[in-house]
């Protein structure tokens, strides 16, 4: 997908199915995480912030991620609903940014991906407070073995992890390209339909 008439073929495409078309392609090739990407969240001020989440799409909600709504993430995200990702595949060379309003997951989704979790993630996200202070990694640890052992069967969800995804309104694909003209597609929502236009490198 390098030569020019490739380029323009797979850019043709919807978003969406380009999106997941270049992820199975990350999913073959990077060693780690290929669905990693940098989440950017933001204060009703405008003050940024910005982590790694992993995204896990779930049927026509691509990008969604699961959090502590209590979390720094969390608290930006309800104070102001809207965010970027980045993803970044270093072994293809590509990378794709998206970004749109946020919304809550719902409560079934949130419940099904949450108890398809390892045990010991899921207590990890119940004795969590995301984002807050802590003591010492010994009280995080006293903390993770006294919930295990009061909770020997099914943990309960938390009511403040929930998942969220973003509704993409703006989706660029990046490709690398020699002597760094790179190729660089944005791909606009706008009245129910996708417009693409090309972006100087």
């Amino acid at each position: 997908m390098r030569n020019a008439p490739e380029i323009e073929a797979a850019a043709a495409l919807d978003p969406l199915t380009l999106f997941d078309a270049w992820l199975q392609l990350a999913e073959q090739s990077e060693p780690n995480d290929p669905n990693a990407a940098a989440l950017a969240t933001a204060t009703p001020q405008g003050l940024p912030s910005v982590r790694m989440v992993l995204i896990k799409p779930t049927g026509p909600q691509r990008f969604a991620f699961y959090t502590n709504a209590q979390s720094r993430k969390g608290s930006e995200l309800t104070a102001n609903p809207h965010a970027a990702l980045c993803l970044h595949w270093k072994s293809l060379r590509r990378q794709v940014r998206i970004e749109g309003p946020v919304s809550p997951l719902d409560v079934a989704q949130t419940d099904r991906y949450f108890h398809s979790r390892s045990r010991n993630s899921q207590i990890a996200a119940a004795i969590s407070d995301q984002s807050r202070p802590l003591e010492s990694r010994q009280a995080l640890e006293e903390r993770f073995q006294q919930f295990a052992a009061t909770h020997p069967s099914e943990i309960p969800r938390p009511p403040c992890w929930q998942g969220f995804y973003i509704t993409p309104e703006t989706i660029e694909f990046w490709l690398d390209a020699p002597h760094r003209l790179h190729n660089r597609f944005l791909f606009t929502h706008k009245n129910g339909l996708w417009q693409k236009s090309l972006l100087y490198p």
